[in-house]
């Protein structure tokens, strides 16, 4: 089988929505059925070299315009026989693409994203899909509330974590960076977006004088970047805390390991994830995690 994959990002690209992708073309390129994945990301500035055998990647198009220039382009160069939309925002022109070519399509389901009641394109797009995957029982569940999906299509493809235990980041290193020595560390890992409010930075910083109260040598490590992190900054200044946040700024994934080994509890009491895969990779690395029961 070949696989045309319209997705978000995927290799050479950060975030959990890429980590996935890159494990589904790693698993994909491991099955005898699948002879060839060309994948389509509309943003990441890096090109991988390390793709798994039978996959490849083409430079991301940026412009939603231009991305589906080019997966029209592709479409009409070299024959597929399956149509992959990654991100349920695609999936109109994924939808549409994959009746052109006459292609069964598979679609993918993350969290908020395709939790909220979507206009008739989505359903349709939805009702013609031969396969929907959802990260979680939750968002399957959420989508099949407003979609036309047939239920026996739905399936659970949860996300995976790779093992954090001995990776790299030296947290000694990390430690020094950020001034950590004797502290007693509460880390959260996720972009600081406005759009992604909903990831609970701000109900972390809210407790804090609370927190401290209690744990006087207790700090928050916030990593990641994004918009909103000058807000954030300035509801840590309003809440007289503004000492006990730490923004290191976007974290290479090599880091990452050790920004885990270094901290004693992660938070993120997101009301928005579909399966967040940093809960799993948080508790991979040995740490009490503190989540929100209000989503996936």
């Amino acid at each position: 089988m070949r696989l045309l994959a319209l997705i978000t990002d995927g290799f050479g690209a950060g975030g959990g929505i890429a980590r996935y992708n890159r494990d589904l073309m790693h698993a994909l390129a491991l099955s005898s059925r699948v002879s060839r994945v060309v994948a389509l990301p509309r943003f990441g500035s890096e090109m991988a070299s390390d793709l798994p055998r039978g996959v490849v990647q083409l430079p991301a198009a940026g412009h939603r315009l231009a991305w589906i220039a080019r997966a029209m382009a592709e479409a009409a160069k070299q024959r597929f026989d399956a149509v992959f939309c990654g991100h349920m925002n695609a999936a109109p022109f994924a939808s549409l693409l994959a009746r052109s070519l006459r292609l069964p399509l598979w679609l993918q389901a993350h969290g908020i994203e395709a939790w909220q009641r979507r206009g008739g394109v989505y359903r349709r797009a939805a009702r013609q899909a031969r396969l929907v995957t959802a990260v979680s029982r939750y968002t399957r569940s959420r989508l099949l509330e407003w979609s036309d999906a047939d239920p026996a299509r739905v399936r659970v493809l949860p996300n995976t974590v790779h093992a954090i235990a001995g990776r790299g980041g030296n947290p000694s290193s990390l430690l020094e960076r950020h001034g950590l020595q004797g502290k007693r560390v509460i880390l959260t890992v996720g972009r600081l977006a406005a759009a992604e409010r909903y990831k609970g930075h701000d109900r972390v910083i809210a407790a804090l004088p609370a927190v401290t109260a209690r744990v006087p040598d207790a700090v928050y490590l916030v990593a990641g970047s994004g918009d909103d992190k000058q807000r954030l900054s300035g509801l840590a200044s309003e809440m007289g805390v503004e000492n006990r946040v730490i923004f290191t700024g976007q974290v290479a994934d090599e880091e990452l390991p050790g920004y885990f080994r270094l901290a004693d509890v992660f938070a993120m009491p997101s009301t928005g994830e579909g399966f967040g895969i940093v809960y799993l990779e948080a508790a991979a690395a040995g740490l009490p995690v503190i989540a929100c029961g209000r989503d996936g």
